[in-house]
């Protein structure tokens, strides 16, 4: 590729033999608002899963007026869906790279009008958030509804494009080589969550059970089970000078400093000063049970006091197996069973954790539980970074394929 940093109306990298400014159109220019209504020319075998871009197998729909409410959607339409993610801050573009079919209603459908249209180059542009922006924000101050993009906004959008057809096709074959690797690296890491919940639920016994189905060498008996209060006890120290990090709780990562994850929440010195004292290898008790929980932290620092923070009774007990274990979905079950409903939050209380009982195999075990169950993690946090590394790599490279737009 070539670096090119003047100031015409070109990218700041460029593939060999791609010479000449971009030129800048609107959208107007290149799509039009199609919502042509299902005539029937397509049933239920041909509607079209707008976010992850598949024929829906189990689609049901009931009546023939239902399906003619739905839009014909061709290979090469775009439709906006407005469901918002952690890549997509104001909704995105879906192009139609599957075939012809028919959507909801709710999304508005764009065919091209150009003949020089590359599938697969438009749905970087068009999603392309340097670009995008200025549109996205006004559709999501205005639009009441999730999927409703205002066309006129969108349509007066200015883009700029590629001279040639042989460079859109350029850029898109670049682009989608580099979706395959993060499609690729996504699947091998959902593989890996999925292989660890399959072997906890094998590591752990299940409901009624006193023994795992699985079971490293040497091991052999049952599983003695104890309540919550004979292991952990709850911990109110408040004896601090309110500098020590505040921690978030994680799904991920159990209990971090906020500033590690950029999460910003603005507290007074005198609310920090009734903060409780987290210190490392203790447990928190959060409200997001249905999330979990209870979390793990491995940073001394500071908590809300609306959290209960738990210390281990006895401390050859594996921590590894307990944060492992409150993760796993039989206690989560058992904990959901105890919940105190508050507003739309959920308050776990400690006399609830105390009243479930938890597994105590012998602390040999325990360690070879943990040790297996947190190499997998390790594991999956590389691959995860992996993923992560791809995403951003794939984010500087549009950076660099595009050229900014003009003021």
């Amino acid at each position: 590729m070539d670096s090119n940093t003047s100031n015409t109306l070109v990218p700041k990298l460029r593939f060999p033999g791609f010479i000449g400014n971009w030129k800048e159109v609107s959208f107007g220019e290149l799509y039009e608002k199609h919502n042509v209504k299902n005539d029937l020319s397509f049933g239920v075998d041909k509607i079209i899963s707008v976010a992850n871009m598949y024929f829906k197998s189990d689609a049901a729909v009931g009546d023939e007026d239902y399906l003619r409410s739905y839009n014909i959607f061709r290979l090469g339409d775009i439709a906006y869906e407005g469901n918002k993610s952690a890549n997509y801050v104001y909704g995105r573009f879906v192009e139609n790279t599957i075939g012809d079919g028919i959507v909801s209603h709710v999304f508005d459908v764009y065919s091209p009008i150009s003949p020089n249209h590359c599938i697969n180059y438009w749905k970087y542009a068009i999603n392309y958030e340097r670009i995008m922006r200025p549109v996205l924000e006004k559709s999501t101050i205005k639009s009441t509804m999730m999927n409703n993009l205002i066309s006129k906004d969108f349509l007066k959008q200015k883009i700029l494009v590629p001279p040639t057809l042989a460079e859109q096709e350029k850029i898109a074959s670049c682009l989608s080589e580099l979706d395959d690797q993060i499609i690729s690296q996504g699947q091998k890491v959902d593989a890996l969550k999925e292989k660890k919940k399959c072997l906890m639920q094998q590591l752990f016994p299940q409901p009624g059970e006193l023994t795992p189905r699985l079971r490293f060498s040497g091991f052999t008996g049952e599983w003695n089970y104890v309540n919550g209060n004979e292991l952990f006890i709850p911990i109110s120290n408040k004896n601090h000078n309110s500098d020590l990090p505040i921690l978030a709780l994680t799904q991920d990562h159990g209990a971090v400093p906020r500033d590690l994850i950029n999460y910003k929440v603005i507290v007074s010195d005198k609310s920090v000063a009734g903060y409780k004292v987290v210190e490392v290898d203790d447990f928190i008790i959060s409200l997001r049970s249905f999330q979990g929980g209870i979390e793990y932290s491995r940073y001394k620092g500071l908590c809300s006091p609306a959290y209960i923070v738990l210390r281990k009774k006895r401390k050859n007990l594996s921590s590894d197996f307990y944060r492992i274990y409150f993760k796993s979905f039989n206690y989560i079950q058992d904990l959901n069973k105890k919940l105190e409903g508050i507003r739309d939050g959920k308050m776990i209380s400690y006399q609830q954790f105390s009243e479930i009982k938890l597994p105590m195999p012998t602390i040999p075990e325990q360690q070879k539980i943990a040790k297996c169950l947190s190499a997998l993690d390790d594991t999956i946090t590389s691959e995860s970074n992996k993923l992560k590394v791809l995403k951003e790599y794939k984010k500087g490279m549009m950076q660099q394929l595009f050229p900014e737009p003009l003021k």
